[in-house]
């Protein structure tokens, strides 16, 4: 896979996430329960509970990015 961006940092949020929240939420996650700087261009990974989905959200200078991966468990 070709990536997107060259993240500095990558952080893993270890718990599920409901994944109805948007970038808002999650970044609220970030910021709260991870205690990062969300604006550093590091890359936030979030999965569901049943681990097949992946949500990626990062800064990239002009706003926040968020991409989302379906059908991991194949």
């Amino acid at each position: 896979m070709k990536m997107f961006v060259e993240p500095k940092s990558i952080y893993l949020h270890r718990e599920a996430v409901d994944f109805r929240k948007s970038i808002d939420g999650l970044i609220a996650i970030v910021e709260g329960e991870l205690e990062r700087d969300a604006y550093t261009g590091a890359l936030f990974l979030f999965c569901n509970k049943a681990k097949d989905k992946l949500k990626l959200v990062y800064w990239d200078k002009t706003g926040f990015a968020l991409r989302y991966y379906l059908n991991l468990k194949k």
